[in-house]
C-alpha cells in the first residue's frame, strides 16, 4: 500500500511502525471473511481493511474525527485477520498507533468518556473491583439481569493455595479481573503445579498487566503497569524463577508483548525483551511438564467443548495445545463450527458495545452447545465469564477439569528420563 506520511509522523517510532505495517497490506479483503464485525455489519469500515485506510488517512495527514473513532472501538482486537492475512499485516499494532493518536485528538462524548475512564478505574482496582464482586455475589438473586451476567457465581469450592516450597519456582500474575471473578482458576493452576514439584509464586507489588488501560484510551497506564510488574518480578527472576506462567490468555499476550511495546524505553527495553521471552501461557508450560505422565487408571470419557480464546489462537498462535492434554486426561471433545470466531467478550468489550457482543455470544454457544456437550471450557477469564451469562452449560477453565483428572486418575510415569521434558531455569 502506498504511503506518504504526514510531516509530524515522519521519522518517528508510530509513524515509522505504522508505515512499514501499512506497506505490508495489499488491499485483498481475505481479512473480511474472518472479521467478526463486518460478517455482522456489513460495513467496509468495521472491518480490518476499512480501519486500515481510516488509520492511512490519518496519518497522511486528515483530520481525525469522532466517526473514525468509533469504528475503530468496534474492532474486537481478536486478531483473526491476522491469522488470514496472506501478507503478514501486523494490524493489531497499527490499530494501537491509530487509537493512541485519533484517540488523542478527538473528544469523545462526556458521557461515553465517562463510561470508559470508570470502567478502568474500577477493574483495574483490585481491591475496589474484587469488593464490588463479592458484593455483587450476595446480592446476585435481586440483581437486575444486566448485571447480574457480570456476576459469575462462584459453581464449586475455591480451595487452599498450596503451603510446600519446591526448588523449581514460576511466577503468576497477581491479576485484577480473575482473582476477584473466578478465584478458584489461580489456586487450581497452583495446586497443579505443585504436584509437579513447582512452587508458584504470586508477587503481590505486581498487578493488572497493562491490557485494560492499554485498550482504553490510557497507553501510558497501560505501559507503567508493565514497568511496575518487571520491577516486581525482577527479584525473583534474578533468584532462579524460571518463568512467568500465565493463565488468563489475554494477559499472557499481553506480557509477551512487554518486549515490543517498551522497545523504545532505554531503562526498561533490555528487561522488557526478556520478561517476554520466558513469559509461557500455562497450556504451553504444562503441556511440557505433564508430557511424562499419562493417567494411572482409566478415566471415564467426559463429553465437552473447548473455545479456544482469540487471545490464544490468534494473538499467541497457540492451537490444538490444550485440546491435546485434554484429550489424553478423558475428554471427548467435539467439534466446534466457526472455532476461529470470537465469543464477544473481548476484555471491556462486552460492556461498551453490548449490542455486537451478545450477538456473537449468541453465535458462539450456538455452536458450541450444538453437539449437547456436559461442560464448556476456556482458557480466559472473560470468555468464561461472558459465556457463562449466556447458557446453563456450565463454563469452567480448562486447569480447573485438568486438576479433577489428575485427583481421579493419578499420573502415571510414562518415560524414563525427567530430562527430556524439563525445562532449564532461563538467566536474567
Amino acid at each position: 500500500m502506498e504511503t506518504h506520511l504526514a510531516a509530524r509522523f515522519l521519522g518517528t517510532p508510530a509513524g515509522e511502525e505504522a508505515e512499514r505495517i501499512l506497506r505490508a497490506c495489499v488491499h485483498c479483503g481475505f481479512c473480511t471473511a474472518t472479521c467478526p464485525t463486518y460478517q455482522l455489519l456489513g460495513d467496509e469500515k468495521d472491518s480490518p481493511r476499512g480501519r486500515i485506510y481510516l488509520m492511512k488517512q490519518v496519518l497522511e495527514g486528515a483530520t481525525p474525527t469522532l466517526s473514525a473513532l468509533h469504528h475503530l472501538d468496534r474492532c474486537l482486537t481478536c486478531r483473526n485477520c491476522e491469522s488470514t492475512c496472506p501478507s503478514g499485516v501486523q494490524y493489531s499494532k497499527l490499530l494501537d498507533i491509530g487509537r493512541d493518536i485519533i484517540g488523542t485528538e478527538v473528544r469523545r462524548p462526556r458521557r461515553e468518556a465517562a463510561v470508559r475512564t470508570l470502567v478502568r478505574r474500577v477493574v483495574g482496582c483490585r481491591p475496589l473491583f474484587g469488593g464490588l464482586m463479592r458484593i455483587g455475589r450476595a446480592l446476585r438473586p435481586v440483581l437486575p439481569a444486566a448485571v447480574r451476567a457480570k456476576v459469575p457465581p462462584v459453581h464449586h469450592p475455591v480451595g487452599q493455595w498450596p503451603a510446600r516450597a519446591h526448588a523449581r519456582k514460576v511466577l503468576m500474575l497477581n491479576s485484577c479481573v480473575q482473582e476477584a471473578m473466578l478465584p478458584a482458576v489461580d489456586r487450581a493452576t497452583a495446586r497443579v503445579l505443585d504436584r509437579l514439584g513447582i512452587q508458584a509464586i504470586v508477587e503481590r507489588k505486581s498487578g493488572c498487566c497493562g491490557s485494560l488501560p492499554f485498550h482504553l484510551d490510557d497507553e501510558p497506564a497501560g505501559l507503567q503497569d508493565a514497568r511496575r510488574n518487571i520491577d516486581a518480578w525482577w527479584s525473583h527472576i534474578e533468584a532462579g524463577a524460571e518463568a512467568i506462567v500465565i493463565n488468563i490468555s489475554g494477559c499472557g499476550a499481553m506480557v509477551k508483548d512487554y518486549g515490543h511495546l517498551l522497545r523504545n524505553d532505554p531503562v526498561y527495553a533490555e528487561r522488557a525483551r526478556h520478561i517476554a521471552g520466558i513469559t509461557f501461557d500455562l497450556s504451553e508450560w504444562l503441556s511440557r511438564e505433564l508430557a511424562q505422565y499419562r493417567p494411572a487408571m482409566p478415566l471415564k470419557p467426559q463429553r465437552l467443548v473447548f473455545h479456544p480464546p482469540c487471545t490464544l489462537q490468534h494473538a499467541q498462535k497457540i492451537r490444538g495445545v490444550v485440546e491435546d492434554m485434554l484429550t489424553i486426561w478423558g475428554a471427548e471433545l467435539q467439534p466446534i463450527r466457526d472455532s476461529h470466531l470470537c465469543c464477544g467478550s473481548a476484555g471491556a468489550y462486552s460492556v461498551l458495545q453490548p449490542d455486537i457482543s451478545q450477538q456473537l455470544r449468541t453465535r458462539k454457544l450456538d455452536n458450541l452447545e450444538h453437539s449437547r456437550p456436559e461442560l464448556i471450557l476456556s482458557a480466559n477469564v472473560g470468555c468464561i465469564a461472558h459465556l457463562g451469562a449466556g447458557t446453563d452449560t456450565p463454563v469452567m477453565h480448562w486447569i480447573e477439569w485438568m486438576e479433577q483428572r489428575l485427583e481421579v486418575g493419578g499420573m502415571g510415569i510414562t518415560r524414563s528420563s525427567w530430562a527430556d521434558t524439563h525445562w532449564p531455569a532461563a538467566a536474567p
